[in-house]
């Protein structure tokens, strides 16, 4: 209780308020319903009032009190969030004429650009619940579109991802606060039915606007003076536009665990306040009249921020670079006051900001990965500073000062690196599910490139791009980004990644609450966090975990495997890396088995005129006969495939999978499997045999799907046991009738295709 009693006289109950709002944000976006808005408000100002009668004397009932309030407003904002987005999310693929206007666009250095488009109508068919927002990708362009620019084409729109294993990311959970209602990608080059209309809207609309053109313009500027990766490099480090950098580079980087770097994140910020705060002060002291008479500490802050604000407003506003601004405003403006400019107040403080803004940032991995390494750099410099010091008398000899220096730099990026590292290991074993095991040597090379050559030559650049005088400059950043470039490249080449695989559910926010205890406190009772991380990692390492699925499905039916042993065996012969990347990363398996694909004695039927595929007695029969024998003959646990029509597979315990591409085949299939799944879009749901049937309307509503045989019979796990949030609730929507087949949900006027 003493120790409790030191950390409130700390002030450390403050550093812990960022950590109620926050989990009840979470608990909001997790929960399997909406909570009622009117309860949430209601029991808000419940507590508002408590806290307002509470006196200063119970000390411990207000803490408690204050914890409530912030974990109900946690909630409340993450409903405040959810209303504004009100995003429309496509509800299922769909091949149509898009008509947008181009909101924002990025080349990715193969000629292909994706548009942000504003949707202005569709065509053959017409939707009737067109999403608002699109992301889609056009090949074959000579040049692109411009900003405002009203194009169409013919496209194929599909909603975004849900989680591709059970428990996995969901990828339509961030869409939908992005207000992206769908992912897509023309058919051909698509044309330009209007040129760009006059500006119109709001101010606001039409600020952002011009600033999406100021950072076209700037990224085009860059890969113009600076070909290939380099320039491609360069212009993610100033417009965050990383679509450009080609794959073996990226690659290169997230082995290397240099990724960080082309994010627009708090060591770019930090960078360049840094460099524009010295050098400002710098010149300033050079002026002993300008020294002496004003507070060149503040102005080289206020110019500082300034050069943030700025980079913020040309980095197209990523979520990494908005954190990174918050934090480092506030670290600026803490000059002005003459307050500590590194602490954990000013971090707890951004964090209460960006939470309040956008609560659901709460659940993603840049959120977490980038609190979470400045949390522990800020902890472990207010330890450094409160260290005892020791006087050495051989440091200070003159000869050995530059020694001094240096070492203190390496030994600054060093400690850094190894603190960053172990403070996201956490979050990217939960994320990403593996480990970079060369992050720190990388970094350690990296790093004096970045701060020393690449970033004051990126910031002198962009001063001086106005003018027309930024080339040479590009040059020597260049030069830099080149070395960082093949520094990642041979870290990479050393391999030492380490695939951990999903981990018990428990775990990780078991951890989470550890390393919080570990970085907020400042008594002994921190050294609780280090002991629970310890003894949870422990107990996962030592102790067996969830047993592995047996089969596992895609949410779309399309692509299906079997999890034997060490090996993976699909019924894809190049399965769609999207997807399949997430599972060898979440079950922790690299072997890929492909199927064997079966030389038939005459092509399997197919349909002719565009009319539906329909097999004769005698042909369902062949088809039948063809599969017992495929099932027979292949090797146990390895799918045997008839193209362009099923696939068949003998598993381990004796049971048979079948996975068909036409529904034609169902009849054959469920006689002779044990577990037939198919993409196509059925009405019904079963098997007159019994089988077990997954067809694609079905995993439309589940999502992704496990399934693991036990002594009881087969488990089966889903992606979704309920679709009553805003972001799942377009699987539930039906376009034929205008409904949700979920009567929870309240269908809308504007629904369906």
């Amino acid at each position: 209780m003493r120790m409790a009693a030191e950390e409130a006289d700390h002030g450390r109950l403050i550093l812990i308020s960022p950590v109620f709002l926050g989990a009840g944000a979470a608990t909001w976006f997790l929960a399997a319903s909406n909570f009622p808005a009117v309860s949430l408000g209601l029991c808000l100002l419940v507590l508002v009032l408590a806290v307002a009668l509470c006196g200063h004397s119970r000390a411990r009932l207000r803490a408690t009190l204050l914890a409530l309030l912030l974990f109900a407003g946690g909630m409340l904002s993450a409903q405040i969030e959810t209303w504004r987005a009100k995003t429309l999310i496509l509800d299922s693929a769909v091949t149509t004429t898009v008509t947008g206007r181009v909101e924002r666009r990025e080349g990715d250095g193969q000629g292909r650009w994706r548009y942000i488009l504003d949707i202005t109508g569709t065509d053959a068919p017409e939707l009737k619940r067109p999403p608002e927002r699109v992301s889609v990708l056009v090949r074959g362009a000579t040049q692109p579109f411009e900003l405002g620019d009203v194009i169409e084409g013919r496209a194929r729109m599909t909603p975004p991802a849900g989680p591709a294993l059970p428990h996995l990311n969901d990828f339509a959970f961030s869409a939908y606060f992005d207000g992206i209602g769908a992912n897509g990608f023309f058919y051909g080059a698509p044309k330009k039915v209007a040129e760009q209309p006059e500006q119109t809207g709001s101010v606001v609309g039409i600020v952002l606007e011009r600033l999406y053109r100021l950072r076209t313009g700037i990224g085009d500027r860059i890969r113009s003076t600076l070909p290939g990766d380099t320039g491609a490099f360069a212009a993610s480090l100033v417009t965050d536009e990383r679509r450009a950098i080609s794959d073996e580079t990226t690659e290169a980087l997230r082995q290397s665990g240099l990724a960080h770097i082309i994010a627009i994140s708090g060591l770019n910020m930090a960078l360049s306040a840094g460099i524009f705060f010295v050098g400002l002060r710098v010149i300033l002291s050079l002026f002993p009249g300008i020294a002496q008479a004003w507070p060149t500490k503040k102005i080289a802050a206020a110019g500082a921020l300034a050069a943030v604000t700025a980079y913020y407003l040309i980095s197209g506003f990523a979520v990494s670079a908005e954190r990174a601004f918050i934090m480092m405003a506030i670290m600026l403006v803490a000059v002005f006051f003459d307050r500590p400019s590194i602490s954990l107040r000013n971090v707890a403080l951004s964090a209460l900001v960006i939470l309040a803004v956008s609560p659901s940032e709460v659940l993603g991995p840049s959120f977490q990965m980038s609190f979470a390494a400045t949390l522990a750099l800020v902890a472990g410099y207010d330890l450094w500073k409160g260290r005892p010091m020791r006087e050495n008398a051989f440091a200070k000899l003159p000869i050995m000062k530059p020694f001094v220096v240096v070492g203190g730099f390496f030994g600054g990026v060093f400690l850094t690196s190894l603190i960053g590292g172990f403070s996201t290991a956490l979050f990217s074993i939960e994320h990403f599910h593996r480990l970079t095991a060369y992050g720190l040597p990388a970094n350690l090379a990296a790093m004096p490139v970045i701060s020393f050559i690449v970033m004051p030559a990126g910031m002198l650049a962009m001063l001086l791009m106005p003018f027309g005088l930024d080339g040479p400059v590009w040059q020597v950043a260049g030069f830099g980004l080149d070395l960082v470039i093949k520094i990642a490249t041979t870290v990479s080449g050393w391999g030492g990644n380490i695939d951990v695989g999903r981990l018990p559910g428990w775990y990780f926010p078991t951890a989470v609450f550890g390393f919080l205890l570990l970085t907020l406190l400042r008594t002994r009772l921190r050294h609780m966090g280090t002991a629970i991380v310890a003894v949870s990692t422990l107990v996962v390492v030592l102790l067996p975990s969830q047993a592995m699925p047996d089969i596992a499905i895609s949410e779309d039916g399309g692509l299906v495997a079997i999890i034997d042993g060490e090996a993976m065996a699909s019924n894809r012969e190049k399965p769609p890396a999207f997807i399949f990347e997430q599972w060898q990363r979440a079950l922790a398996i690299e072997e890929h088995q492909k199927p064997v694909m079966i030389q038939a004695a005459k092509e399997p039927p197919t349909a002719s005129d565009g009319k539906r595929l329909q097999l004769s007695p005698e042909q369902q029969d062949e088809a039948r006969e063809a599969m017992k024998q495929a099932a027979g003959t292949s090797r146990p646990s390895r799918f045997s495939c008839l193209k362009s029509a099923w696939c068949t597979a003998l598993l381990g315990n004796g049971k048979k999978l079948t996975v068909i591409e036409n529904a034609a085949y169902l009849g054959p299939a469920c006689d002779t499997a044990d577990i037939v799944v198919t993409p196509v879009r059925l009405r019904f749901d079963r098997c007159r045999s019994g089988a077990l049937l997954f067809t694609g309307e079905t995993l439309r509503k589940t999502g992704s799907v496990e399934l693991r045989f036990t002594d009881k019979g087969a488990e089966v796990a889903t992606a979704f046991d309920t679709l009553r949030r805003p972001w799942m609730r377009h699987r539930a929507y039906d376009w034929r009738s205008n409904t949700f087949a979920d009567a929870s949900l309240s269908p809308v006027s504007d629904s369906g295709e």
